[in-house]
């Protein structure tokens, strides 16, 4: 019998959902699946290849900024003997087709834009030795020439395709494992530095689609009684709580989760708009599971929003984050207060906003900064002013003040453990603050945990002081050009100071992270022998 093994690399920080539902498709169709990890290493990758000997490999490029890994791996793999066919998708793949060839040129095919059928046929062509060069939706390079064939049509109803592929689900938090799970593809908004309304606008399809709200709830049923699933973390890019018909899709779901009889056995977490939350449906969801929220902020101040196109103010922000506190729902958030046409005067009016917004102890101070992703408005706009520099797939900029630059290398620098790192402070106290969700809501309510959940905020409180006390007097050093007369010994001091405080906190709430645990021990086998 032949082979009929196919494998797909991906970067495995949450599941990967995209992988998920072509190796659904795949293995409906009588194809044997393996997925693995970037992060396991060329020589893991390699031996798992040699072992599998599959008839395709798939990359899923979904991250602009990590093909250059990918490129060094494909050619590892090239040198090394695996000469299957290889194919790559994702956004950047599907928009910048010609761009990933010249980066990666062993590539055989790219699969553009929604991969499920076109994957299939792609696979069948191969399976069979038929021309899979004829397959809609891929593009390939042949003698030097590229040829994008025409698009697939679209699967205009999601709920179409089988459920996603996952791995073994891992767990969240005390015990509880989660999934993540999608109840729609696309965005209608246009934001000026993403490009996922350009890219459902060139598939041909709808800008966005939406799942029946039952079946995702059915999805989670599966999952919570199959595979022990409680918590479930929506990747949409922007949850179904507003559609044209106003909440009836939220409406619906939530009364197929207390149909179910879930509402007490799970939780969940989803994104969204600052301009979508209002007290009412999202008092509803609460009821019903929802517990932490990502929103979409990006910029502080109503000139910001309006120049990438936010269509929100910062009313309506401080309104939802107000909304959400009275609810006492988590909230992490989006913030980009370093972009193309930065100032220090801008940064410090962002850190202004920063600072209501983390005033209550419960969201951390992070930041990033503004990248120019592929076919998004804010990489046309640098284009054109010249700005633009790096290679194809891995462009940056520098802002119009250098000491601006000096100011941001310096403080991503002293900060990237502090928020960029796994084990770094600003992660723990997030994990302190979904273990207490998660405890308060399988575990129940107990007299230790009010007081838990109050350190956390002291300490979340007292280290973002802390945080926004060094971004000010680091601004003024960089902004009066100080750091340029010599006094590295004083940045130097800033560098360690920062380290210190920084394993002081992290201190501080692992100790409230161990004590958690041990509190879930004993109430589970207090549980065990009276149950509550």
């Amino acid at each position: 019998m032949k082979n009929k093994r196919i494998v797909f690399i991906d970067f495995e920080y949450f599941d990967n959902l995209g992988v998920g539902y072509m190796s659904s498709v795949l293995s409906d169709a009588g194809y044997e699946i393996s997925v693995i990890d970037l992060r396991d290493g060329k020589k893991e990758i390699l031996k798992v290849l040699k072992e599998s000997n599959p008839i395709l490999v798939g990359f899923s490029l979904i991250f602009q900024y990590y093909i250059q890994e990918f490129a060094e791996l494909i050619l590892y793999l090239r040198e090394k003997g695996i000469d299957c066919h290889f194919t790559g998708g994702g956004h950047y793949a599907s928009l910048a087709c010609e761009n990933l060839f010249d980066i990666i040129p062993s590539l055989d095919s790219i699969v553009r834009f929604d991969g499920e059928y076109t994957v299939l046929e792609l696979v069948n062509c191969i399976y069979n030795g038929t021309d899979w060069k004829k397959v809609n939706g891929i593009a390939y390079k042949y003698s030097g020439i590229i040829t994008i064939n025409p698009l697939r049509p679209i699967e205009k109803n999601l709920d179409n395709f089988p459920y996603p592929m996952r791995s073994p689900l891992k767990e969240y938090a005390l015990g509880k494992k989660f999934a993540t799970l999608i109840a729609s593809r696309g965005c209608i908004n246009n934001c000026s530095f993403c490009s996922v309304k350009e890219y459902y606008h060139l598939s041909s399809g709808p800008i966005k689609r939406i799942r029946q709200p039952e079946k995702v709830v059915e999805e989670m049923e599966l999952l919570h009684r199959n595979k022990d699933c409680s918590v479930f973390l929506f990747q949409d890019d922007d949850f179904p709580v507003k559609t044209t018909k106003g909440t009836e899709w939220i409406e619906r779901f939530c009364k197929e989760i207390k149909r179910k009889r879930l509402t007490d056995k799970i939780m969940w977490k989803m994104n969204c708009r600052p301009d979508e939350v209002d007290y009412k449906s999202f008092g509803m969801m609460k009821e019903h599971g929802l517990f932490l929220v990502f929103l979409g902020i990006e910029d502080g101040t109503n000139i910001g929003l309006s120049r990438i196109r936010k269509h929100i103010t910062v009313e309506e922000i401080l309104k939802a984050v107000n909304t959400l506190g009275k609810l006492d729902i988590g909230y992490d958030y989006g913030f980009m207060p370093f972009h193309p046409a930065s100032t220090f005067s801008s940064i410090k009016e962002n850190f202004n906003f920063l600072k209501t917004i983390c005033n209550n102890g419960y969201a951390s101070v992070t930041f990033l900064k503004m990248l120019p992703f592929y076919s998004t408005a804010v990489e046309r706009e640098l284009s054109r002013a010249g700005r633009l520099k790096g290679i194809p797939g891995f462009l940056n900029y520098d802002f119009h003040e250098e000491s601006l630059n000096h100011y941001y290398v310096f403080i991503t620098d002293c900060f990237l453990e502090w928020k960029g790192d796994n084990n770094g402070f600003m992660n723990r106290a997030k994990w302190a603050r979904n273990y207490i969700s998660v405890f308060s809501h399988f575990f129940g309510l107990i007299p230790e945990l009010p007081g838990l959940k109050k350190e956390v905020c002291r300490i979340i409180d007292e280290s973002n002081t802390f945080f926004f006390d060094m971004l000010d007097e680091l601004a003024i050093i960089f902004e009066t050009g100080k750091y340029n007369n010599g006094n590295y010994d004083d940045l130097n001091r800033y560098r360690e100071k920062i380290k210190i405080k920084h394993d002081q906190y992290k201190e501080q709430i692992n100790a409230i992270l161990t004590n958690l645990i041990i509190l879930k021990e004993v109430r589970q086998q207090i549980q065990s022998v009276i149950p509550l």
